[in-house]
């Protein structure tokens, strides 16, 4: 006779505490078989990288641990998914399986709704809960904000005391990170992993490190320290937003804030990230397509005929000739990090300025951030490429961007060598130089650093016109409303921008930076 159990499946929930799938399954009075799959086709996908699975695997070894003290280590088990299940499925009595929804890739959105039919066919209960203030089967937005809150400010799910062990079940081991089933390999380090480290970055941030956030907020160099640093924790589910807002709250409650200068104020901004974050990933939730097609149809293509791969090769290498561009591209390619507002010039200028397409940066991005998150990922493409038709157009000037929150160049003169001996009156524009001072400064243009390669006031202008007259064509107006109903968000009233001289900022909050 086969051994009953319940199978608790991890994805993107690495944690005990306030997991209500490993809590549902701990009163089922049955063993708990607690597993993780290491899908080998899934990191062989274009979007993933060694990065990634760094930080997972470093999640993974005290996710173990934790498992362990309450009675049954982490299952580690490597193949594709569906076989898993059916070779478990031979051998046990699956009573149910508990799971969160995965909000994720195409990939993930496949694979989930295989695992479903075919539990469904073997008549095994799949339980699967809902996940960080997204909800599934929105027909609109209207609802949202509400049903979001009840769930994220509702009270944190226990931590199981105990689970029943798998007897003589072995736990499989962790596969190491330089892994040859991945895919692209990272040159650069990943954000450590782990519950231990996510917690103490949480605290260090709540407790002294936000008190610079706001003022710190888009400044390359500053933000690495006094932003959260949280975004991996959340995107593999470490910590989850509600425990973040506990320990927010918890601080409120106890008047933590009240003798620091600005504390309250850059808590207040950060926690509305976190309601930023949520809205970002119920686009995908809602659009899963996004990942692939232009939320507004009519902008689908709209670059494909421009492209050039020397300029895709040259912006991806932070070849550029704009310092800011580059030491930003190469910082992301050695750390995997970038604060928000640079990670969305770098996409400007990709789109804007080289016209290319959001698809193919989007995917080169993708392996590069430690806290590729695919709901905010692919919706902050669309954005800062001008292709939703519901958001304002924002094009970022990389040498004012510089001047802006690098205004010393110490941040280009740590990522862009060649420029490391420049004054600060050329550190932006080191082009304004004449021979001389080029000899001087030990930078000759276009022998050891390039001059700008596209003029950006002109590829800007050109752009401009382009995604304007997109605007006019036949039905853009009404089928930005249909975009807007489904996944606009529903702090303003929509009124579609047609014929736009100015070009206003919009709300552009995402990932927690």
């Amino acid at each position: 006779m086969k051994k009953k159990i319940a199978i608790v499946w991890f994805k993107k929930d690495l944690r005990i505490s306030d997991n209500f799938p490993l809590f549902e399954a701990s009163k089922e009075n049955i063993p708990v078989f607690p597993l993780y799959v290491f899908e080998e086709n899934y990191w062989s996908q274009d979007f993933t990288s060694e990065r990634h699975w760094g930080f997972i695997h470093d999640c993974l070894k005290e996710l173990r641990k934790d498992l362990k003290n309450i009675g049954q280590p982490l299952i580690i088990r490597s193949g594709d998914a569906i076989d898993i299940f059916k070779d478990l499925e031979n051998k046990y009595e699956i009573k149910k399986v508990f799971s969160h929804q995965e909000t994720g890739v195409n990939w993930t959105y496949q694979r989930d709704k295989n695992i479903r039919e075919f539990l469904k066919n073997k008549n095994i209960i799949f339980k699967e809960f809902p996940y960080n203030g997204i909800v599934r089967g929105l027909k609109n937005r209207n609802d949202w904000s509400k049903i979001r809150n009840s769930r994220v400010y509702s009270e944190k799910i226990l931590t199981p005391k105990k689970i029943l062990p798998i007897i003589g079940e072995k736990i499989g081991e962790i596969p190491r990170k330089n892994n040859e089933s991945i895919l692209n390999k990272s040159i650069g380090k990943s954000q450590r992993g782990g519950r231990t480290e996510g917690l103490k970055i949480l605290y260090t941030f709540l407790d002294d490190r936000c008190k610079d956030y706001i003022k710190n907020l888009s400044k390359p160099e500053h933000s690495i320290q006094s932003s959260s640093r949280l975004s991996p924790f959340l995107t593999n589910g470490v910590i989850s937003v509600k425990e973040i807002i506990y320990e927010y709250k918890k601080r409120l409650k106890s008047g933590f804030g009240a003798n620091r200068s600005g504390w309250k104020r850059n808590l207040s901004t950060f926690n509305s990230r976190i309601s930023w974050r949520c809205h970002f990933i119920q686009k995908l939730e809602d659009q899963p397509e996004i990942e692939f097609k232009s939320m507004h149809p009519s902008y689908e293509g709209i670059r494909d005929k421009y492209y050039n791969d020397e300029f895709f090769n040259l912006w991806k290498t932070g070849k550029t000739g704009f310092p800011l561009i580059d030491a930003c591209m190469r910082h992301l390619i050695t750390t995997g990090w970038l604060p928000f507002r640079m990670r969305a010039m770098l996409v400007s200028f990709a789109s804007y300025n080289l016209l290319i397409d959001w698809k193919k940066s989007g995917n080169y991005l993708a392996k590069l951030f430690t806290d590729f998150e695919p709901g905010i990922h692919y919706s902050q493409m669309q954005m800062q490429s001008g292709v939703t038709g519901i958001n304002a157009i924002r094009i970022y000037n990389p040498v004012k961007q510089s001047y802006d929150q690098d205004p010393d160049g110490e941040f280009i003169r740590q990522w862009v060598d060649e420029l490391k001996d420049v004054h600060n009156a050329y550190i932006h524009e080191p082009w304004n130089m004449n021979l001389e001072l080029q000899k001087k400064y030990n930078c000759i243009m276009d022998v050891d650093y390039p001059r700008p390669m596209v003029d950006h006031n002109e590829t800007s202008k050109f752009a401009k016109n382009l995604i304007y007259s997109t605007r006019k064509s036949k039905d853009f107006k009404e089928l930005s409303a249909k975009v807007f109903n489904k996944l606009g968000s529903r702090k303003r009233s929509f009124r579609p921008r047609m014929n736009q001289k100015k070009i206003h900022p919009s709300n552009q909050l995402t990932l927690i930076d």
